[in-house]
């Protein structure tokens, strides 16, 4: 369960930002949205690769 403590005096809309931030960090939606559809687990681990690859090239032109 999300909790989203509201200060006295604090605009609910930060407070609903905060809340919309939370929510967004636990993947529900992602996970929720991902579970629609079949992947085979060969495309799964094939994009899982590539994602790897990505990280790791950004993370050497970070360093240069």
């Amino acid at each position: 369960m999300i909790i989203v403590p509201v200060k006295e005096g604090e605009n609910i809309d930060r407070a609903l930002k905060k809340f919309k931030r939370k929510f967004e960090k636990t993947g529900v939606v992602r996970e929720l949205r991902s579970r629609q559809a079949f992947s085979k687990p060969s495309i799964i681990a094939r994009e899982q690769r590539m994602k790897a690859v990505y990280k790791q090239q950004m993370q050497i032109a970070d360093e240069q």
